[in-house]
């Protein structure tokens, strides 16, 4: 296929992704959807081929042999006349056909009843009396729940009436078929569901596992269910054994390098003081005292999660955490607005979180007069909003200003007189926690820094 060359879908794909757009999204769902559509599937078909074959075939063939009944009977009450009042008909007909049969004298059929809107007996014996006796008839299949009646006009004004038992011209006892098949299905559902909440369960647990570990959180996890799921779960273990081990060594190595520069650092400082005060030792010492910082930035950020890698996540108070750092933003002269809405209560490293504010919160002082912080926690994500009235960042560079030691020219520099690391911390620490920062325009005119993290 050449590039940027336009995919072409057939008609049945579109149709499957259409499709696709309604069917449930979990594996749970879509597991029992596996299960129960076939079932589903052969049971109407089952049912379909047992009403179309056996239902209605046996349900003829009742019908069938009561209308010929009748029709014995009717050659019988013509042929012998004699039978005046009919007692012997009746007789012969309810000792050995369980018919009973009256001659009603001088009468007409009733009107037409009301038909039934879906009733299989009704049409099989309004066809069956056509064809076997073609004579007026009247039937009735509805007023009487167990028994149907049927009249038939004879000569001379009379009319014969039939009572017949449901059961003889119909197959009453196709419902148990159906009640077994239905109680099958609802038995084998109860089956899956309990079978599938106890697979699906330890996915489950392995996702949250995967997640609490993206979010710096630790969650007690064992792996359990089928052998496949319990691989995935010793494989997910011992990946994080190698991360933690990773970290450690890391955390290590950086404390002995930051502990070893400190103390050149420290010997530098006190050889300054011994030299007094003239303009070239103060120049020295801004440069120590800067070199400490951009120090203290290096090391925060190859540590990752702002220096505080280690820390466990905990139920932090995000009014106390976002009051300290306007007070230091006021206390450096800016006007500094705050408001929160819904829980207060977070889930965070609480010292990498406060990295991450105090980072966002000094590049906005930096760059503008008046900040404004909003955060918005009234669903499971915490959105933090930070607005300056400074000059602001260019669309295209700002996802630029994310990466480690970059500084810009125009506008703004984000890290002036620093390291030009504070936004690349606090994006790794926004993303340690399962979130993300986003750069945009400000209400006030300047930057609006946006953290959106699950809490």
């Amino acid at each position: 296929m050449k590039i940027g060359a336009t995919l072409r879908y057939s008609p049945l794909d579109h149709a499957a992704r259409w499709f696709g757009r309604f069917l449930p999204k979990g594996l749970y769902a879509r597991a029992l959807i596996i299960i129960i559509a076939p079932v589903i599937l052969l049971q109407s078909v089952v049912a379909y081929v047992f009403m179309e074959r056996h239902y209605q075939l046996v349900t003829r063939r009742l019908s069938s042999a009561v209308t010929a009944d009748i029709s014995a009977l009717i050659d019988i009450y013509e042929s012998y006349p004699q039978d005046k009042d009919a007692s012997t008909l009746s007789r012969i007909a309810s000792e050995r056909l369980q018919l009973d049969v009256d001659i009603l004298r001088n009468t007409d059929l009733p009107p037409p009843g009301p038909k039934p809107f879906f009733d299989i007996l009704d049409e099989t014996l309004t066809d069956e009396l056509r064809r076997q006796i073609d004579r007026p008839y009247w039937i009735d299949t509805v007023g009487r729940s167990s028994y149907v009646e049927i009249r038939i006009k004879l000569d001379q004004n009379d009319v014969m009436r039939v009572l017949a038992r449901r059961s003889q011209a119909y197959a009453s006892n196709s419902h148990i078929f159906l009640v077994w098949m239905g109680g099958s299905s609802f038995v084998l559902l109860g089956i899956a569901i309990l079978f599938l909440r106890n697979q699906i369960r330890p996915i489950l647990r392995l996702a949250e596992a995967a997640e609490a570990l993206g979010k710096g959180r630790e969650i007690e996890f064992r792996p359990r269910g089928a052998r496949e799921v319990r691989q995935a779960g010793h494989a997910f273990l011992e990946m994080k054994r190698r991360i933690e081990r990773n970290i450690e060594q890391r955390t290590a190595m950086l404390n002995g390098v930051s502990h070893d520069l400190r103390t050149i650092l420290t010997r530098f400082k006190l050889s300054l003081v011994f030299l007094g005060q003239t303009p070239e030792v103060e120049d020295l010492k801004r440069d120590v005292d800067e070199m400490s910082r951009m120090l203290e930035g290096y090391l925060a950020f190859a540590r990752g999660d702002g220096g505080d890698a280690g820390e466990q996540a905990v139920a932090t108070d995000l009014r106390q955490l976002l009051e300290e750092v306007q007070s230091d933003a006021e206390r450096q002269g800016h006007v500094t607005e705050l408001d929160i809405i819904g829980d207060p209560m977070i889930t965070v490293r609480p010292d990498a979180f406060r990295r991450l504010l105090f980072n966002l919160v000094s590049n906005a002082a930096r760059h503008g007069d008046r900040i404004e912080i909003t955060a918005n926690h009234e669903t499971r994500w915490l959105v933090l909003h930070v607005d300056d009235d400074g000059p602001g960042i260019p669309a295209e560079m700002r996802e630029e200003v994310f990466k480690p030691f970059m500084r810009l020219d125009e506008a703004r520099n984000q890290d002036e007189g620093g390291s030009g690391l504070g936004l690349a911390i606090a994006r790794d620490v926004a993303r340690s926690h399962g979130g993300d920062i986003m750069l945009g325009e400000s209400p006030l005119g300047g930057l609006r820094a946006t953290v959106r993290l699950p809490a």
